[in-house]
């Protein structure tokens, strides 16, 4: 294994947690309630199946090939060649992934508090502070996220809190009023973020407690979909029907809270959560993608190629979107069938396969027997 660290399954959840809700709370509830109205909030427990599915997907695949991921396995599954070009399309889909990530933070932290810092800059840090974290290894980055999680949800929950005097219930009357339709076309682009739990794959090689993996994974989950539907509730009682024409709903929720003229001004701790969030999805991301490059170039170590990978990422994330409104367009179109694709079709019928080896495997035994 290039990685000698080990993490168990709790951290394991722990880290799935940012890595799926970071950027899911700033942007999803716009692009679900341009598809669902106000049942948005039934969309993210649609989605959620997706999510168990790809546990479910993960788990199963580590059962068979206990010392691998997904880009290992892939080459005893469908032999060296065949299994060569899997690997290459992972790693593109991550490095186009991490990209992405990285834009998307910076043009939320340009636009929303530093319109005078260059873009260059925000991303470029980011990549830099990330490096150092991938290259201490799966541990800190599972220490990372202990750490960070519960103040993230701390923050989260304050806001939440200080809001309800502003909330209206009423908004989310009728339910479904234009029958499971919306709800399941909001639930397809939701299940962007919920297929992303395909990176278990990766993690399960380094836990110890390898038998309870599947049932953190399984409450990580459950755990980011409740807190897309709170989300999701809490936009949509406070915005009502104009909840799609804001780029970021949960940043205008903070914007509201006012208690006794004191208490204000709320965005600049939503600004803490989302980049103790994203500090942890990138650094995952940038995890994962060493990883793929690792075992795709069968190196005994991925420490001497972190920096030049950091170095790679600061272009594309430069080239990977022209501009803002390109990369929305990009989520809210194909970008589903891209992600949904091969994060969750190609892991799949490589499961497939994988079984299929084996119970003609055993076949051929018992024939020999």
């Amino acid at each position: 294994m290039i990685e000698k660290g080990k993490i168990s399954a709790f951290q394991m959840a722990i880290m799935m947690y940012p890595t799926i809700i970071a950027t899911a709370i700033i942007s999803l509830p716009t692009i679900m309630a341009t598809n669902a109205g106000r049942d948005l909030w039934l969309s993210p427990i649609v989605a959620s199946l997706l999510g168990i599915l790809m546990t479910f997907t993960a788990y199963q695949l580590n059962k068979l090939y206990p010392k691998t991921s997904i880009v290992g396995s892939s080459g005893q599954i469908l032999g060296r060649f065949p299994g060569t070009i899997v690997g290459f399309i992972f790693f593109f889909v991550y490095a186009h992934d991490n990209g992405f990530v990285i834009r998307q933070y910076g043009e939320f932290i340009v636009s929303a508090f530093l319109p005078e810092t260059p873009l260059l800059v925000v991303v470029s840090s980011m990549v830099l502070v990330c490096a150092f974290a991938v290259r201490g290894g799966v541990e800190v980055l599972a220490r990372c996220a202990q750490m960070f999680v519960p103040i993230m949800i701390v923050i989260l929950l304050l806001i939440y809190i200080l809001i309800i005097p502003d909330l209206k219930p009423s908004h989310m009357f009728p339910i479904m009023e234009k029958g499971i339709k919306p709800s399941l076309i909001g639930s397809f682009f939701a299940q962007g973020w919920f297929v992303e739990f395909i990176d278990v794959s990766f993690l399960l090689p380094f836990v110890t407690d390898r038998e309870k993996g599947a049932k953190w994974a399984m409450i990580a989950v459950i755990t980011v979909m409740l807190t897309m539907v709170i989300t999701s509730l809490v936009a949509l009682f406070l915005l009502g029907p104009i909840i799609d024409s804001f780029n970021y709903p949960v940043m205008n929720a903070a914007r509201y809270v006012s208690l006794a003229d004191f208490v204000e001004h709320m965005e600049s701790l939503l600004m803490a959560f989302w980049v103790l969030g994203v500090f942890v999805k990138n650094s995952v991301y940038y995890y994962l993608l060493i990883l793929i490059t690792s075992e795709w170039l069968n190196l005994s170590d991925y420490r001497p190629i972190v920096f030049p990978l950091g170095f790679l990422l600061v272009p594309i994330t430069m080239w990977v979107f022209p501009n803002l409104q390109e990369m929305s367009h990009f989520f809210n179109t194909s970008g589903m069938f891209y992600i949904v694709s091969i994060k969750g079709i190609i892991p799949i019928l490589l499961l497939i396969l994988a079984f299929a080896r084996k119970k003609n495997r055993t076949r051929k035994e018992e024939r020999q027997a």
